[in-house]
């Protein structure tokens, strides 16, 4: 029997991706001026700054919300296949298309490349989707350990956890040699002991809405704050200017704070029955085909010069240009992967609409 989709942890996905959409923007569309940079001479890389740091937490959303119902939905090997397939369908086709329709020349890409496509996972053409992968595997015996630990052990493991790779790096201003910025199966994995304790104990302080809306904004405000100082205090030390960047890490404890703040936004949040609820329960199972689109190595750097992105650098409408290329591309790769649904719904790949990514625990249900 089907369970009905929780519309909150749905519209929570679809905001997580818009949020993602919107850092790609954000920082390879140019609008977030590089560190260092004069906030003086540049209020409008201020303003990009300061949404990004908004944003900033929506990967950590993502996997936290994966955690959280796959402490609970079981593994299935089904659900890996779903994925790998998934991912290939986006990393051989794309490049098929884009040289099919002239966007890449005719012998651009050599054997080097079409192997990079084919094994998209050891190559990491899709970071998210390798560190996915591999915390998924290692998901059953950490589920099965969270259960039989006690509470105290629990937090005793989730402190020296988050101290090496979240604490260490976020007080200490140097480069750290285990330090991956978050980008890597170990700080997913760290997400999953995370969400799993949620799911169990859960932090009381934060299921109160005034107190979880409050910490995301002070958490992301912070982020913004301490890296505009450190850029400040850049033109006099050098090792700040590389501390600048670092609050906009994944593993960073600001970060951290603001993604679990953000994750508890949505999971006390109430989404009246209707339409509106109805679309979001539609829409939600394509947003990991919209990440795979508009991530394509082939893609990832161009989609924002093709949307005019450059027009508008250096110039505060960046802003309403963003929320459109945003939509747009949201909306591309929403039609895309139900294209992509529908074709592996005829072939018997994956169970349904909703296989891949988003199934695979960011939804939970079976």
């Amino acid at each position: 029997m089907a369970v009905k989709r929780q519309a909150n942890f749905e519209l929570m996905r679809i905001a997580a991706m818009l949020m993602i959409i919107s850092l790609h923007y954000l920082v390879k569309g140019g609008a977030a001026v590089p560190f260092p940079f004069s906030a003086k001479e540049n209020p409008v890389g201020v303003l990009a700054w300061l949404i990004e740091a908004f944003c900033i937490v929506a990967v950590n959303c993502y996997v936290l919300l994966s955690g959280y119902f796959l402490k609970e939905a079981g593994w299935k090997p089904g659900r890996v296949w779903s994925l790998l397939c998934q991912v290939l369908f986006y990393s051989l086709l794309i490049p098929v298309f884009l040289l099919m329709t002239g966007v890449v020349p005719a012998g651009a890409l050599g054997v080097y490349d079409w192997l990079g496509f084919a094994f998209p996972f050891g190559t990491e053409h899709y970071w998210f989707a390798t560190a996915y992968l591999v915390m998924y595997l290692f998901a059953p015996f950490l589920t099965a350990g969270l259960d039989k630990m006690k509470k105290k052990d629990l937090q005793i493991l989730l402190a020296v956890l988050l101290a090496f790779f979240s604490l260490e790096k976020t007080i200490l201003p140097l480069r750290l040699a285990t330090d991956r910025y978050g980008y890597d199966f170990g700080w997913f994995l760290c997400l999953l002991v995370l969400a799993g304790y949620i799911r169990i104990y859960g932090i009381s302080w934060l299921e109160k809405q005034s107190h979880a809306v409050g910490a995301y904004a002070l958490s992301c405000l912070l982020i913004w704050l301490l890296a505009l100082c450190s850029n400040t205090m850049g033109a006099n030390m050098e090792a700040f200017v590389y501390y600048a960047d670092m609050p906009y890490t994944y593993n960073h404890l600001l970060c951290l704070a603001g993604a679990v703040s953000l994750f508890y936004v949505f999971k006390n949040l109430r989404v009246k029955e209707g339409w509106f609820a109805q679309a979001v329960r539609r829409f939600a199972p394509y947003t990991f085909g919209v990440y795979l689109l508009h991530e394509h190595i082939l893609v990832r750097c161009e989609w924002m010069k093709w949307l005019g992105a450059d027009k508008v650098t250096g110039r505060f409408l960046f802003v309403p240009h963003m929320i459109g290329c945003v939509l747009l591309v949201y909306a591309a790769g929403t039609a895309v992967d139900a294209i992509r649904a529908w074709i592996f719904k005829k072939v018997r790949i994956g169970r349904n609409d909703s296989e891949g990514l988003s199934g695979t625990g960011c939804s939970g249900y079976d």
